[in-house]
């Protein structure tokens, strides 16, 4: 909540005058809602989810103020809840206390100081289960991302080690040229694995932990010097790469994160191709237009099933067991994008080929 927006305030009560003075004396101080009834105020709370403190009192016609507030953490257990109570009411109060349905409660006749003051307190314990909440949210999330990466670990890096000793013990016993070849193949496309899935751990701890550095970006350099590093294995395969670059104006942006997109893309592009295609192609196409960079990647390969394009962005996701892959490429597509407040579309057929269109806004289109 933004430090200088009022804390809201629900208070319920059956009698009208209650409500109107009630709202009359704090309204300066607090955004205050009033409801005569239950219904009214599960309205209020649909509609205002950020209602911090909800303050009620014990007796209504329709139900009590504790059983309310039982039913009503069981649909919005944050707002912090308050009862308003006589002392002929206490034996309730202690129940409701015990039950957790109540954070503290205000006895008849209240002043403004309890009301204050109970407000103040309310605010200060919902503000710090909030933030603890978040907390326990981020840490869920690492603690997955651990788990994750623990297993990744053992079967991404362990798995093709495993290949390389396996193939040095078959060689150790082999005299036969052809086969010592294959062997070396083996071992090669083993330890290329291992490669990609350490530069692409790298990568996703350069997102987690750097900050963005705006600077201006050189779009024909990056997309030159990215391109640089998969055109000999573009030639060995004979993949067609074109590129076409459209920057009349200066853009600011972070480049560690447009290289991390653009290398991931180039990756993926020139490594799930299909083998025996005749013309085999990667095109890229970059736009700078009104402050924004269009990006566009597009191949002829092997495709990916929609089925698996809403998944691809997932951490250790992989769409095809046809080449190595660590499962982390387009995830750090997707982490860059998200601190460039960027997007990127998939569109893909079979055996057809793969665009993804990514669009990333400039410093100036950027609420930082």
């Amino acid at each position: 909540m933004n430090s200088r927006e009022k804390i809201k305030v629900l208070y319920i009560d059956d009698e009208q005058n209650n409500l109107n003075g009630f709202k009359a004396t704090f309204r300066f101080d607090y955004a205050i809602l009033t409801a005569a009834d239950a219904k009214q105020a599960y309205e209020h709370l649909k509609a205002n989810p950020d209602i911090c403190i909800v303050l009620c009192d014990q007796r209504m016609p329709d139900i009590t103020g504790s059983k309310f507030f039982e039913e009503m953490r069981e649909l919005y257990p944050e707002p912090v809840r308050m009862l308003i109570t006589g002392y002929a009411d206490i034996e309730s109060v202690i129940e409701a206390v015990n039950r957790g349905h109540i954070f503290r409660y205000i006895k008849k006749p209240w002043t403004d100081t309890d009301i204050r003051s109970a407000i103040e307190e309310g605010y200060k314990f919902y503000v710090t289960v909030s933030l603890l909440a978040a907390k326990n949210k981020e840490l869920q999330s690492a603690y997955d991302e651990l788990g994750k990466f623990a297993y990744s670990v053992t079967h991404d890096l362990r798995g093709p080690l495993l290949s390389v000793i396996g193939a040095l013990d078959l060689a150790k016993n082999l005299d036969n040229l052809s086969e010592l070849r294959e062997l070396l193949g083996m071992m090669d496309s083993a330890v290329k694995k291992l490669d990609e899935f350490i530069k692409n751990t790298h990568e996703y701890y350069n997102l987690k932990r750097g900050k963005i550095v705006y600077e201006e970006i050189d779009f024909a350099k990056i997309v030159n010097d990215t391109a640089a590093l998969f055109r000999i294995a573009g030639r060995m395969d004979n993949i067609r790469f074109t590129s076409n670059v459209i920057q009349n104006e200066p853009f600011m942006s972070d480049e560690i994160s447009i290289q991390i997109i653009l290398n991931n893309l180039f990756s993926n592009a020139f490594k799930f191709q299909r083998r025996n295609a005749d013309d085999k192609f990667v095109d890229i196409n970059v736009e700078v237009i009104n402050d924004n960079a269009v990006i566009i990647v597009k191949d002829n390969g092997i495709g990916i099933h929609e089925s698996h394009i809403s998944n691809i962005f997932t951490m250790f996701y992989r769409a095809t067991s046809e080449e190595p892959g660590s499962g982390f490429g387009l995830y750090n597509v997707k982490d860059a994008l998200s601190k460039l407040k960027g997007t990127i579309e998939v569109s893909s057929e079979i055996n057809e080929g793969t665009t993804f269109k990514v669009v990333i806004p400039g410093k100036t289109n950027v609420t930082i």
